[in-house]
């Protein structure tokens, strides 16, 4: 049995989440709290194997209540937010940076269409998150305060002109995208493209947050933009991301590769077939095998290729099945692949 611990100010969100997690006959509701207090007391005295955990709540809020939980007893964390509540959505990816390991959306009601659909998708991704292991964080950590020391980069074979650089990631994504972006030069020389599986309605919240806190242009793609160096393009929800022949960003209702849409392997792709050995690809932490075998193509068409490493990883699938087919050309931690990425060649090029 999974033990659930809701946390949530509401008595009504408290009782609905209770009544769709327990149609699982696998999931065990072990408690509920109604603010960040009660949960960090209730995580001590119960010990269950995944929360669900509100933001916005009295006392202490979901982000608090997250860093505690995660220093002292950590454990699995799913948010359930509201992802209409700008507030609340910013503090939702500051959760995650502090150790929340999933995003998802408050259920809909039982008469609502999308409400058997969702509720599934949240029974899913406890079940999924009860198997994470979790480590404790250090106050305030960031992935910079223990990265490993490492022997200088061996100087790759480099194209003098990079026209993109492709980012995937899934479950543990968010902190590890902004660990990179916020190490890259304000004169970054390519653009970089960003396939994140994360809810639906959460990708603008994601894009503010990552503009906000790494100092680059992040936005949503949208179809039919060139992509610009320095800047950074979000996958948005329920579409794929490629290029076309002229480095055009191309938005499409294509079919799901690996039960995703967007994926990481349609953009990978798309990348190895238009831009070849003047590309990168980037495989980050996730579940699954989004994007490993395309990541192999990149390889094979001359781009360089980078998987994170098992050690900061959260969940170490996608980077993992890239590591075992020979897929990266290096594994490292998201500090070292923006120190690495901050080593492109600069040129001067036309771009539009």
């Amino acid at each position: 049995m999974i033990k659930v611990l809701i946390v949530d100010d509401s008595q009504v969100v408290r009782d609905f989440l209770t009544y769709i997690l327990s149609s699982d006959p696998a999931i065990r509701i072990i408690g509920t709290a109604g603010n960040g207090e009660e949960a960090v007391h209730a995580v001590r005295d119960k010990k269950p194997d995944v929360i669900t955990m509100d933001v916005i709540m009295p006392k202490m809020d979901g982000l608090e209540a997250t860093r505690i939980i995660m220093e002292t007893t950590p454990t699995p964390i799913v948010i359930v937010s509201a992802s209409w509540d700008p507030k609340e959505v910013e503090k939702t990816f500051r959760a995650m940076d502090a150790g929340a390991l999933a995003v998802i959306r408050k259920p809909v009601g039982v008469t609502h269409p999308n409400y058997t659909r969702l509720a599934q998708e949240l029974i899913q991704t406890v079940k999924l998150m009860s198997e994470v292991k979790v480590v404790t964080r250090r106050p305030r950590i960031t992935y910079r305060s223990h990265i490993p020391t490492v022997s200088p980069f061996a100087a790759p074979s480099m194209p003098m002109d990079v026209k993109a650089v492709a980012i995937g990631a899934s479950t543990g994504g968010p902190p590890a995208i902004q660990a990179i972006l916020s190490g890259l030069p304000k004169d970054f020389p390519a653009p970089l493209l960003i396939v994140q599986h994360i809810a639906a309605g959460f990708v603008q919240g994601f894009a503010d947050w990552l503009a906000n806190s790494s100092g680059l242009p992040v936005m949503v793609a949208a179809n039919g933009e060139y992509p610009l160096p320095g800047r950074a393009y979000i996958a948005p929800d329920d579409l794929q991301m490629g290029v076309d022949n002229g480095g055009k960003i191309i938005l499409s209702s294509s079919e799901p590769e690996n039960g995703l849409r967007p994926s990481v392997s349609h953009l990978f792709r798309s990348i190895a077939g238009v831009f070849g050995k003047n590309s990168v690809g980037v495989l980050l932490t996730g579940m699954g095998k989004d994007g490993a075998s395309e990541l192999k193509l990149m390889k094979e068409k001359g781009a360089v290729t980078i998987a994170q490493d098992r050690e900061s990883s959260v969940v170490y699938g996608m980077p993992g099945e890239a590591a075992a087919i020979n897929a990266a050309s290096f594994v490292l931690p998201p500090a070292k692949i923006a120190e690495f990425l901050s080593g492109l060649p600069r040129v001067k090029t036309n771009r539009r």
